[in-house]
């Protein structure tokens, strides 16, 4: 069996002395009426104010910027219907090389346009694993492009280890972190840093009930494959990689999920309280605390907002009173 690497700690601060002069070094900000809601002092790290609107940018710019120029000039690649194809589509074009990036032909059109605005080469496919899969593949063939994957990539999860390196650098007091998990490359790259900063810090994971897998592995020992989630939480549907799952096992203290209500209560309490933007996966952690406060009472907790690409056109809270 091949051995499986992950990064440690002083690959995550390689990245990111890396990805500085091209990320936005986001705010923390607290919220007054939260805390007193929940008897926790709680601490957002503000990957919504991201470039491309996600923490995915960290990941995608270190990945790209670690190409050698023998890769680099035949282009990256990767197939996604999210924040991963903007994010590797802005960081190709600051590097000033090609990307080209699968789609699903429902993607929603303000990420087709996000790609689009940022120089990717789209090609549209039927929305499933295997259309999109076999695209991938034939793209790749024609084009000699480096695949990177969304989370599943050591550079990547360096990359995205950097938020909660931030955010532990200006709140090392925290004795909680709290993030939403798809695919996993967040939660590993926070879980690495956190732990390494803080070894006594508990490093929790939240998602949906109705797209649990990660809890499921988490409980079982082996990766879940995700089948057919159905949650608001558009961004956490993937299933677990073999690099993140590693880190997840070695690193992470406990996986818990919480219900579609809490999750679109979650993000209007943060759009109404704090008056920011989040998308509903961003909601989840703040959900997880609401769904278990006992988990979190009288404890500093960071949570990462993970990002918040948004379709107002359709808003889940719309409909309730």
């Amino acid at each position: 069996m091949t051995d499986i690497y992950i990064p440690s700690y002083s690959d995550i601060v390689e990245a990111h002395q890396r990805i500085l002069p091209f990320i936005h070094q986001t705010p923390v900000l607290t919220c007054s009426g939260i805390n007193e809601m929940l008897g926790a002092d709680l601490y957002f790290k503000c990957e919504n104010f991201q470039k491309v609107g996600a923490f995915k940018f960290r990941g995608a710019t270190n990945a790209v910027l670690c190409l050698s120029d023998a890769e680099a000039v035949k282009g990256v690649a990767t197939h996604s219907s999210g924040n991963h194809a903007a994010a590797l589509a802005l960081a190709a074009k600051i590097k000033g090389i090609k990307a080209y990036v699968v789609m699903p032909n429902n993607a929603p059109e303000t990420k087709k346009m996000a790609v689009a605005s940022y120089g990717g080469e789209i090609t549209f496919c039927e929305p499933t694993l295997t259309a999109r899969e076999s695209a991938l593949e034939q793209l790749v063939k024609r084009s000699g492009a480096a695949v990177i994957h969304p989370y599943n990539n050591f550079q990547v999860i360096s990359g995205q280890g950097t938020a909660a390196k931030e955010l532990l650098e200006e709140v090392p007091s925290l004795d909680i972190i709290i993030v939403p998990v798809g695919g996993g490359g967040l939660l590993s790259g926070t879980a690495i840093a956190g732990k390494t900063l803080k070894p006594g810090i508990r490093v929790i994971a939240a998602e949906p009930e109705m797209a649990n897998d990660a809890f499921q592995s988490f409980r079982g020992g082996y990766i879940v494959p995700s089948n057919n989630p159905k949650t608001v939480a558009d961004g956490l549907l993937t299933s677990l990689g073999s690099l993140t799952f590693k880190a997840i096992q070695m690193y992470v203290d406990d996986v818990v999920t919480v219900s579609e209500e809490l999750i679109i209560y979650a993000m209007r309490l943060i759009w109404q309280r704090m008056k920011i933007i989040i998308e509903p996966s961003s909601a989840v952690p703040l959900a997880a605390l609401l769904q278990y406060p006992e988990l979190f009472k009288n404890h500093k907790v960071g949570i990462i907002l993970s990002g918040g690409n948004v379709d107002f056109n359709n808003l889940p809270f719309i409909s309730l009173r």
